[in-house]
């Protein structure tokens, strides 16, 4: 589980009865009904008296608030949130100035109104005062220290606003074009005394608001990452069959192993056409495998896929390093020696460059392109790893990593500028301006994401 939570003490509400919690988050696991639920946001004083929103360890969105005498609203959604590579909007509205007691609370996920529950308790009385906007109460995000766990994902743009029970429209709209809930990155609202804004730039937890409602770190680390609601960054991918000893962490961009097997998982963007840059690095183990394979039906079907040996399939090519110090470069089923520059082991940075447009891959380390018979070099196009244009028709591709012996974590950097919680030492250049690497992204390539699909 995650470990980082932050925290700070309320002030006097400008309006005890009337407040909204706005929250853009990417979760970065399926609880799967095992341990306890998430917490994602609340307030907390101890077990008989407390509010937060949470994950259930089987999918759904609560809410549940209890004060002292007895649960004042337990309230859950019959709606999953399973998606493990988009954003979530969540949204909470507090005005108990209103007579209909099922209005006085309302919850929203991606701009709509939450109105099938699979468990609606809701005793809020008319001018009750949420605790979550009373004076001198522990505010929570993240997790608490000790109750429930830590939310394991990504929180943006994080907004409390005292005093006014706003709609969704003021966070976000629905794009003209594809239909899907967007973020408005600049809302305009009145903070009150309570309110805040936070996380709304980077990583940073003082507050961006006129007030000056700044919170601390309670535990943990807390890192940047260029993954947000509008430019969502391709990550491993959990929800693919893994081996039960290994597992994801830093938003599904480490995976750890303790088996003596291949170990890995496959991206969560693919791609169809495009020019794509990145790096990965390696802790300990016999190995290392960086493959690419067109996604067919039986891809996806095939019990190989558990491990991610994309270079094993049909339509798979790669790279595998085995420590001993010897290199291979695998395609259709079968790999073939080649002693080149990049072999090496845990000290090295590997680069990976695919374009999908000619059906060409690349492999580097430590800023160099590993010649396979010529001077490799992405942008001019000359001498790839792999040639590939025949298997090109539209489908999309998907990338992996997988590592073979040993414990360890091991690290992929799509973008987001680290490896596991060790950012890169030096930037290197990227004409596109959209990610952050170490060495220096060829010109024409781009990071796998959102933004970086669109601009192909």
């Amino acid at each position: 589980m995650a470990s980082t939570y932050l925290t700070r003490t309320t002030g006097t509400p400008t309006l005890g009865t009337k407040c909204t919690v706005s929250a853009w988050v990417k979760i970065s696991e399926v609880p799967g009904g095992g341990g306890s639920d998430r917490w994602i946001f609340g307030e907390y004083g101890n077990n008989s008296n407390h509010s937060y929103l949470y994950l259930r360890n089987s999918s759904e969105i609560g809410w549940y608030e209890a004060d002292g005498s007895g649960t004042e609203a337990s309230i859950i959604t019959n709606r999953l949130c399973r998606d493990l590579n988009g954003w979530y909007h969540f949204m909470i509205v507090y005005d108990t100035t209103l007579s209909t007691q099922a209005d006085r609370f309302k919850m929203y996920i991606n701009g709509e109104r939450q109105t099938s529950f699979s468990t609606n308790t809701n005793n809020i009385a008319q001018d009750y005062l949420p605790r979550i906007n009373k004076a001198s109460r522990t505010y929570y995000i993240g997790g608490t220290p000790s109750y429930q766990d830590k939310f394991d994902g990504i929180i943006s743009h994080y907004h409390h606003v005292d005093g006014s029970a706003l709609d969704p429209t003021v966070f976000g709209s629905t794009d003209a074009l594809t239909g899907e809930w967007k973020i408005n990155t600049n809302p305009t609202f009145t903070p009150g005394n309570n309110g805040f804004s936070i996380l709304k730039d980077g990583n940073t937890i003082t507050d961006q608001s006129a007030n000056s409602n700044n919170f601390s770190l309670g535990g943990g680390t807390l890192t940047k990452t260029e993954d947000c609601p509008s430019n969502i960054f391709a990550t491993l991918n959990p929800l693919i069959p893994k081996v039960s000893s290994m597992s994801f962490s830093n938003g599904n961009n480490t995976i750890t192993t303790s088996g003596s097997q291949w170990e890995g998982s496959v991206t969560t963007l693919a791609p169809t056409k495009g020019k794509w840059y990145y790096e990965a690095k390696y802790n300990s183990g016999s190995g290392i495998k960086l493959d690419i394979a067109r996604e067919t039906s039986d891809l996806r079907n095939m019990a190989v896929a558990n491990q991610s040996y994309l270079a094993y399939h049909g339509n798979g090519y790669g790279y595998q390093l085995n420590n001993s110090g010897t290199d291979y470069y695998c395609a259709d089923n079968s790999c073939t020696t080649w002693n080149s520059s990049a072999n090496g082991n845990s000290t090295k940075i590997y680069m990976v460059a695919v374009d999908l447009d000619n059906g060409k891959m690349w492999i580097g380390a430590n800023g160099t392109w590993a010649n396979k018979s010529g001077t490799a070099n992405p942008v001019t196009g000359a001498d790839p790893l792999h040639e590939f244009s025949a298997k090109l028709n539209g489908d999309p591709w998907l990338f992996s990593m997988s590592v073979e012996g040993g414990s360890g974590s091991h690290n992929l950097n799509f973008g987001n500028g680290y490896f596991g919680t060790t950012a890169v030492s030096s930037a290197g250049t990227n004409a596109s301006n959209l990610g952050i690497f170490e060495y220096d992204v060829p010109a024409g390539y781009t990071a796998l994401s959102t933004k970086g699909i669109n601009s192909f």
